[in-house]
């Protein structure tokens, strides 16, 4: 699983994977990028947030069903995680996001085999705008997003974090040689 701030470069380097493994890994899309390219609204309004985040939650989780069952022989690739959807939470909303979606951080955690953090390039001062039209966090609210995201996901047993790099190829190729390694260990003993 990919996670991390807006700009990480999480879905170039889910792609590129992608293309480079071929038949043995499928990505499983960004669920607030589908659902907001095809026309959810969206607002910064508390009620409107609480709803976005419910049915990106909902939307996350059964997109990870789906491909699940549709290719069991393969390896998914998420572009983010269901627990992404806790740190875009309305902080003035009665009631915690696991609460409300009927779960735990731990078992969300527990859904994923490995996870890999793409530190934003926003902490180097660096623009993530990347051609995403539905992205609008500011620079600032990237890099504040990034440490809430780190926060919950360093938990998990099989973390691994990819820090910003000035140089995109450097930081694809640590990502890339790393997601490679996973991969053929969750591969080996379904062999």
């Amino acid at each position: 699983m990919l996670t991390g701030g807006p700009g990480g470069g999480k879905t170039t380097a889910a792609e590129l994977f992608r293309r480079e493994i071929g038949e043995g890994v499928v990505v499983v899309p960004e669920s607030a990028t589908l659902l907001f390219r095809g026309g959810f609204p969206r607002s910064d309004a508390p009620e409107a947030r609480f709803a976005a985040q419910n049915a990106i939650y909902h939307v996350q989780c059964n997109l990870e069903d789906v491909q699940a069952a549709r290719f069991c022989d393969r390896v998914l690739l998420c572009d983010r995680g269901t627990v992404d959807g806790a740190v875009y939470w309305p902080k003035d909303r009665n009631g915690d996001f696991f609460e409300h979606v009927g779960s735990s951080l731990e078992a969300e955690l527990a859904r994923y085999d490995a996870v890999i953090f793409f530190e934003t390039a926003a902490v180097g001062g660096m623009d993530i705008e990347g051609g995403n039209p539905v992205r609008t966090e500011s620079q600032q609210e990237a890099i504040e997003l990034d440490r809430a995201l780190r926060a919950l996901w360093s938990q998990h047993p099989r973390y691994h974090f990819i820090p910003h790099n000035r140089s995109f190829f450097k930081k694809l190729s640590h990502a890339l040689a790393l997601l490679e390694g996973l991969v053929a260990a969750h591969a080996a003993p379904h062999r």
